[in-house]
């Protein structure tokens, strides 16, 4: 039986479904030697980047334990999926993928399911009270308690702990990084979120937020430099809001310091950082972009909506002038940033009016990419106590295909200017489709394919690449001496 992956946010509809960056690799962990641990821990990983991370923090606690990674879930004693509940469709996934397992440990006597994540936050016991489709039930801040979790339920007992936490960022767990193309990894610098948006569930199945030791963070960097790793991207669920006080060293550190520290380590590491609140990144943060060649010039900026009346029911604290002003003064620090964003068809209310003004500022933010979804009411979020899903389904699928069909243009207008210039790309493996083929990324995150020829390179190399054509999703190049 094979992994499953779930891009994104699962149910989001993007032509980049196409691309060949590493968010389209299985999520299969392994152990590079089997035998090694008498027992094995299969997990599959859904939803954000963040849940990724997650997943390599939960096998360092179960490598500690005695259990091993395996890519093959038929010799798992431990399975666990790590959950998503921003949409409805990501809990069906789940749900399908759990009825599977089931069945499975019918077959196989002392093996354990176990959910992980933001899911098992939201449903606590239901899964083994009502549903019966789970052995395990563990929150995202309750991580350190699965030794004694897999304790309880081999020996017959109800194992959930669902607790959030007001302190804990487990920074003093090195991540085992699965299935690692050794060149790329994600480091989580916060965890939990202060922002009340109506339509989401974060805040209240990841708790509040709270900041990483900053000192514990940039050693984890250097680590992951020194082990051959070119590039880290800094995770949260709202970055620039990152800050720490070091009261050792009398520092307070922004997210824009705390950019400068890791930029510092070498400047043969690259940056990127996910995801930012356009309300909360500063021109601290974009001057320091500017500053240092190593940090990417790329911002993930969602917008959600184009409508200021939209966006005040969204509670997403600004407005459509305001995210146009930010977006602009991205453009002067940084003329070259790249610029995706996450947008939301046929919320509460939305009128063809407010579809439209979406379309506009999707024109005049000219997004590389976008993440798409319909509006899709979640249980116990403020939009679904204060408002009504008023929207038609067939409403909401067309304005979605506009949505669509306009971010297709735009990414391959965007990727058709690029055409002619060169750029600094990380080497990070093999094309998917031909191995003759090396893939990378610009510093914009766009990915690049390009011919390997005669030149010896290898993952992990720096090479300047040419651009010679394109498609929607893909740039395509030649490698310049």
């Amino acid at each position: 039986m094979q992994s499953k992956f779930l891009k994104g946010m699962l149910d989001f509809v993007s032509d980049k479904v196409q691309d060949e960056s590493r968010q389209g690799e299985a999520f299969a962990p392994f152990t590079h030697d089997p035998n090694q641990y008498k027992k094995h821990f299969y997990i599959e990983s859904y939803g954000c980047q963040m849940n990724f991370a997650d997943s390599e923090i939960v096998a360092s606690i179960l490598n500690k334990e005695g259990f091993g990674a395996t890519r093959n879930v038929d010799e798992a004693d431990l399975i666990f999926i790590n959950t998503c509940s921003i949409r409805e469709k990501a809990e069906q996934t789940v749900r399908k993928r759990l009825t599977e397992f089931r069945k499975l440990k019918e077959q196989k006597k002392g093996m354990l399911v176990g959910v992980l994540g933001c899911m098992a936050e939201r449903l606590k016991a239901k899964f083994l009270e009502e549903e019966r489709l789970v052995d395990i039930v563990v929150g995202p801040d309750a991580y350190r308690s699965l030794p004694a979790l897999v304790n309880d339920a081999e020996e017959g007992q109800k194992a959930v702990n669902v607790l959030l936490s007001r302190d804990e960022t487990y920074a003093d767990i090195a991540p085992v990084r699965l299935d690692s193309n050794g060149v790329t990894a994600f480091v989580s610098i916060m965890r939990g979120c202060n922002n009340m948006c109506s339509f989401c569930v974060v805040p209240f199945t990841r708790g509040r937020e709270r900041s990483r030791d900053a000192a514990s963070i940039v050693a984890e960097c250097r680590d992951l430099f020194a082990k051959g790793y070119k590039e880290v991207t800094l995770l949260g669920q709202n970055v620039d809001s990152y800050y720490f006080v070091d009261e050792q060293n009398d520092e307070t550190i922004t997210f824009g310091k705390l950019l400068e520290k890791v930029a510092m380590i070498s400047p043969l590491l690259r940056v990127r950082f996910s995801t930012s609140h356009p309300k909360d990144i500063t021109d601290e943060v974009l001057h320091t972009m500017a500053k240092y060649e190593n940090i990417c010039n790329y911002i993930h900026l969602p917008v959600q909506s184009g409508s200021t009346r939209i966006l005040q029911l969204m509670n997403r604290t600004y407005t459509r002038e305001w995210y146009k002003k930010k977006v602009a003064t991205i453009r002067q620090i940084i003329p070259d940033c790249g610029i995706s964003s996450d947008v939301i068809a046929g919320f509460c209310t939305e009128t063809e009016e407010d579809h439209q003004d979406t379309l506009s500022i999707m024109e005049y933010s000219r997004y590389d990419m976008s993440y798409m979804f319909f509006y899709s009411e979640r249980p116990g979020t403020l939009a679904q106590k204060r408002y009504t899903d008023d929207i038609p389904a067939d409403i909401k699928k067309k304005r979605l295909n506009e949505i669509v069909n306009l971010q297709n243009r735009l990414s391959l207008e965007s990727n058709q200017k690029d055409i002619g210039k060169t750029f600094k790309v990380l080497i990070e493996g093999n094309s998917k489709r031909s191995e003759a083929d090396w893939m990378g990324r610009n510093s914009q995150n766009k990915v690049i394919v390009f011919a390997k020829e005669n030149h010896p390179l290898q993952k992990g190399d720096y090479v300047n690449v040419t651009v010679t054509d394109c498609t929607q999703a893909t740039l395509l190049g030649k490698i310049t001496q």
